[in-house]
């Protein structure tokens, strides 16, 4: 680090992404994107010209269109709702808005990590609190802990669940800390808890259209929560970045919004993949998670790995492996098409057998 760095970031720990490598093509399942294109609406709102002629203009700084749009399809109201650069910007507003130096936040031991760098980096003492020996969540410690809380619902990597019910429990059991789940992988076989924020005052349910919208490259992400909430998040974010949302990125998330057809076929596909990547891979030795995301999570009794992993990649196919105790022997494997998958598995057939 230079001379210049404020000291407030000494201890930051910059989140690692998956690799994108470009010295080969790649069958790539290792950042749980879709491996198909969006739908076709989102082509016909980037080839509009009335679009290319405004890119002269400012856009929305309100982002109403997007809000809307991201209202009416969840039955909120467009002030319930927020819309930033991705889900990532959108955790980052809300840790600025609502937590300060010194507060604390609870978050699972295995987790996505960047709950972790965003601690350190906001200055926060955080814990975190183990999953139980079957990857779930510890609901009790999460609702009789006073800390903020953060998780996703589904998790990652292990990509298990915990009910509305649940949910409700951790938010109803201290009022006075804000309890944020993060919906990334919500659309491949749970439901939303968007409408519980009504019943929750200190809950804020975030989201992402770069999984089950097929929209990783756009970064278009959003939170739900009561209007006075979404108000400070709001007037935080004009504080530093008015214009977080560019028209294209709007118009293409819009798009994406409208064809419920193209969305229920596309995460219904990823669920049928999933559930066969599953048992074939119990087929062959593994243990492996029941899924309720657009991945699977799964280890071998006579491979580490580490060595499946790289087995793998000089195979062509890339998957993702997280260092640590708990999950250093266990890969999580992004569900693409059928081709894909039948490849991963045809490769790992090879390699385990």
């Amino acid at each position: 680090m230079s001379e210049f760095l404020a000291s407030r970031y000494a201890h930051m720990t910059p989140y690692v992404p998956g690799e994108q490598p470009r010295d080969r093509t790649y069958i790539k399942l290792n950042a749980n994107e879709a491996t198909v294109p969006p739908c076709p609406g989102v082509q016909e709102a980037l080839a509009d010209p009335a679009m290319v002629a405004g890119l002269c203009r400012y856009a929305d700084p309100r982002c109403l269109p997007l809000r809307k749009a991201v209202a009416e399809r969840f039955g909120m109201t467009p002030e319930e709702v927020f819309v930033g650069n991705g889900s990532d910007e959108v955790l980052a507003i809300i840790f600025m808005t609502f937590l300060q130096p010194g507060d604390r936040l609870a978050f699972p031991d295995v987790t996505y990590g960047l709950y972790h760098d965003y601690a350190s980096t906001f200055g926060l003492t955080y814990e975190e609190i183990p999953l139980r020996a079957d990857w779930s969540l510890d609901v009790e410690a999460f609702a009789a802990s006073t800390a903020h809380v953060v998780f996703p619902n589904p998790n990652a990597p292990t990509g298990l669940r915990i009910s509305h019910e649940d949910v409700a429990r951790i938010a109803a059991a201290h009022p006075e800390r804000l309890v944020i789940i993060d919906e990334a992988y919500v659309d491949f076989g749970t439901t939303t808890c968007a409408q519980m924020v009504r019943e929750h005052r200190n809950l804020i349910v975030v989201q992402t259209m770069s999984k089950s919208r097929n929209l990783a490259g756009a970064h278009i992400g959003y939170a739900f929560a009561q209007e006075d909430l979404v108000t400070d998040m709001r007037n935080v974010k004009f504080s530093f970045n008015p214009f977080n949302v560019s028209a294209p990125t709007m118009a293409i998330g819009i798009a994406a919004l409208a064809d419920e057809g193209f969305f229920a076929s596309y995460t219904a596909s990823v669920c049928q993949e999933r559930a066969a990547t599953e048992e074939a891979l119990r087929a062959l030795g593994c243990t492996v998670t029941t899924s309720h995301t657009n991945f699977v999570f799964a280890t071998h009794p006579c491979i580490s790995a580490e060595e499946w992993q790289a087995k793998l990649r000089e195979a062509g196919i890339l998957v993702r492996r997280f260092a640590g105790p708990r999950t250093g022997n266990w890969l999580r494997v992004s569900v693409g098409t059928h081709e894909e998958m039948q490849a991963f598995l045809d490769e790992s057939k090879r390699i385990l057998c």
